[in-house]
């Protein structure tokens, strides 16, 4: 995407939108890739912050859900060579980091992919950021099981900014 002078956009400042405190409604299949439509609702806080000047940032969150304790945390780090992210989410429950979710901001719109294991089966894993606003954005994670022919929304969070203090 260029910018209005003609030039490339970056796209480094792509996350500036989501740096601050956030209350996060959660919405979660209960079974994934099961042709489920039962969703679990619960409500968690989240905290994102800068790294390296706005080429990095992190986000950490926290939910009591009705399967217990959600902790998890987000890694972005942007590659200035290609214009794109690289989104790394670890949940506290297994302590690791996953593989990288890859992708970029168009139009207002990010959408980030990988290619993972679920439940022993590969499955494309699709994230996407959208409805950004100053105070208010949604975030969606859906399975694909063929390729992305089609695809199973299976978490969607709205977050609501909260006022500092």
């Amino acid at each position: 995407m260029a910018a209005s002078n003609g030039t490339k956009r970056s796209g480094q400042g792509d996350f500036d939108f989501f740096m601050g405190r956030w209350t996060v409604r959660h919405r979660r299949l209960t079974a994934r890739l099961q042709g489920c439509d039962a969703w679990e609702e619960f409500e968690g806080t989240a905290v994102a912050r800068p790294l390296w000047g706005g080429q990095a940032n992190v986000d950490e969150i926290e939910a009591d859900t009705p399967s217990g304790p959600l902790r998890g945390l987000t890694l972005r780090i942007f590659e200035p060579a290609s214009g794109q992210w690289r989104l790394y989410w670890a949940n506290g429950a297994k302590g690791v980091l996953d593989q990288p979710m890859v992708g970029a901001f168009a139009e207002g719109r990010g959408e980030f992919y990988s290619h993972e294991l679920f439940e022993g089966q590969g499955v494309l894993v699709r994230y996407v950021w959208s409805g950004i606003t100053p105070s208010a954005c949604r975030w969606e994670q859906a399975f694909s099981p063929d390729g992305g022919r089609t695809w199973e929304t299976n978490w969607v969070m709205d977050f609501a900014r909260r006022a500092e203090r």
